[in-house]
């Protein structure tokens, strides 16, 4: 109710809320109300519902203190609403004369918010509820605009502090106490001061943030890092180091997971290094956890892919929670596999052009492979006692690599053989299908030990895995000679043909058991030959 001595003549509701007033101080200001008011005159009491009214009954209050000549205190959080209310009301200077609160309020918004960081961020805050509104006056987009070329440029030219949150610091970089330089200098010298700001906002407007910021220059290894630490707050699940706590909400309440995860997907820049591989991956799960569409989760994985080498065995262990396929495994091998591939194929080594070798570009790209190896293989024995990891996967995933990207097979012999041991209704062939993924030349001297005694593997294997035994024992007598007697020239080893020639018999082996015990005999006995003479030598 308007305190006055005089009767009220109107009486306006806005969100249930009726403001018992006058209708000379409110046509006087306002357009709209005296468009509406112009076919009730003849009313004593009018009655007007502003069902269509932008903000809520304290923004319409406001507004008729200001019709009424009192005095309005305007500040960032309450800028915006009152902007876009008096644009409803029509209370521009062409209507109400000199001084209307549109004229007003453009100033305040020019003077006090646009050349202040602090008021741009509490002014975008306070416009997320009415966002549709202040983005047709343009008030976010100026804010977004006025923060850009602060953040790309030198923050010492606008005067300190200016962060709203965390600890203020002075332009050289000293902490703030009380407005009194401290002496104490900040260690980190990155240009991370707004992250804290800009993680208060939402969704839409930190990518239009980011998007402007990156348009107007900022550097990209900031810009991700500002994304990292706005997911921090509000993607649980990211890892242990990306993990967040006691954060406040944005103003527009609790942030949608998805559309989070898809949008920062679309804003993350190209880059690579170990903590981007890693937050990649973070996200990548948390994008499968909550549901993020197929396109955006295909082009994480690609991005992924082109540095797995980065990557680490807990960042590849992502759950199956929505699987494309009809798999009912622990893990997302299918999510893995594509990286891989991916993977690959970015590091495939050019064709040699007019004959000229590319030794040096395959040393480039082995080193890489072999990290991403010792990986896969831990993966693949994390992975191999689940009950649903179908062969042809495991096998696809374990061949996914080139021939040369392993120097030893001993991580990949581990996890088949906890793979067989998980699985023992396979057959004798699907085991020997899968054993095809090893190469035993390439089995250290314990891992072939192992092997050799294994009930696990079928028949053929062991005998593989004896032969080649065999070999690596007399490659080390040979060894030790040469130490013994460096002078002394070293007996020619046999011809490589032969020794392929001979692996590739005991692979045709039959399955007669007559003749594969035959067989096994012999090896034991030219073992037990080749024992006693390292006793003589010894």
């Amino acid at each position: 109710f308007c305190n006055s001595s005089l009767p009220v003549d109107l009486v306006v509701t806005v969100k249930e809320v009726n403001f018992h007033v006058h209708k000379f101080p409110l046509t006087l200001r306002c357009g709209k109300m005296a468009a509406l008011l112009e076919e009730e005159e003849s009313q004593t009491v009018s009655a007007v519902n502003l069902e269509g009214f932008p903000g809520g009954a304290d923004t319409f209050s406001t507004v008729v203190e200001f019709c009424y000549g009192s005095r309005v205190v305007f500040t960032p959080g309450n800028v915006v609403a009152l902007y876009v209310a008096a644009d409803y009301l029509e209370m521009s200077d062409d209507y109400g004369g000199e001084d209307n609160l549109l004229a007003k309020l453009e100033a305040f918004f020019h003077s006090e918010i646009l050349k202040r960081w602090e008021g741009c961020v509490s002014a975008l805050r306070s416009s997320e509820p009415l966002l549709a509104e202040a983005d047709r006056l343009r008030l976010p987009a100026r804010c977004i605009d006025a923060m850009s070329v602060m953040i790309c440029t030198d923050p010492s030219l606008f005067g300190w502090p200016m962060r709203m949150y965390g600890s203020f610091q002075s332009p050289g970089g000293s902490i703030l106490w009380n407005g009194i330089n401290t002496g104490a200098r900040i260690r980190s010298d990155e240009s991370d001061w707004w992250f804290e700001d800009a993680s208060r906002l939402g969704v839409e407007l930190f990518e239009r943030l980011i998007r402007a910021a990156g348009a107007g220059g900022v550097n990209p290894k900031a810009a991700s890092r500002a994304i990292m630490h706005y997911c921090s707050k509000y993607l649980p699940g990211l890892g242990r180091r990306w993990q967040g706590g006691g954060s406040e909400p944005t103003t527009a309440g609790v942030v949608d997971q998805r559309a989070l995860s898809e949008t920062v997907i679309g804003l993350l820049p190209e880059k690579r290094g170990r903590s981007y591989c890693r937050f990649a991956l973070g996200l990548l799960r948390v994008s499968s956890i909550v549901g993020a569409s197929r396109e955006c989760r295909d082009r994480l994985e690609r991005r992924i892919g082109s540095q797995l080498e980065f990557a680490t065995l807990d960042g590849l262990l992502i759950p199956n929670y929505y699987s494309d396929s009809d798999s009912e495994t622990l893990y997302d091998s299918d999510c893995v596999e594509r990286m891989l591939s991916y993977f690959v194929s970015s590091n495939e080594p050019p064709r040699e052009r007019d004959g000229g070798s590319s030794s040096s570009q395959d040393r480039d790209t082995a080193s890489p492979m072999k990290r991403v190896s010792k990986v896969v293989d831990g993966y693949l024995a994390e992975v191999a006692s689940d009950v649903n990891l179908k062969a042809g996967k495991f096998r696809r995933l374990a061949e996914s690599l080139p021939d040369g990207a392993r120097d030893l097979h001993d991580g990949l012999y581990r996890a088949l053989d906890i793979y067989i041991e998980a699985h023992p209704w396979l057959s004798e062939k699907e085991r020997e299908h899968l054993c095809g993924i090893i190469d035993f030349r390439k089995l250290s001297m314990d891992a072939c030990a192992h092997a050799s005694q294994n009930e696990r593997l079928p028949i053929r294997i062991v005998l593989q895995v004896l032969f080649f035994e065999q070999m690596h024992l007399r490659s080390a007598i040979v060894g030790y000679l040469n130490v013994l007697d460096p002078e002394s020239s070293a007996p020619p080893p046999p011809p490589v043909g032969g020794w392929a020639a001979a692996a590739r018999q005991n692979r045709d082996l039959s399955a007669d058991m007559e003749r594969m015990m035959s067989r096994v005999g012999e090896l034991e006995e030219e073992f037990d030959k080749m024992k006693e003479e390292m006793r003589r030598m010894s």
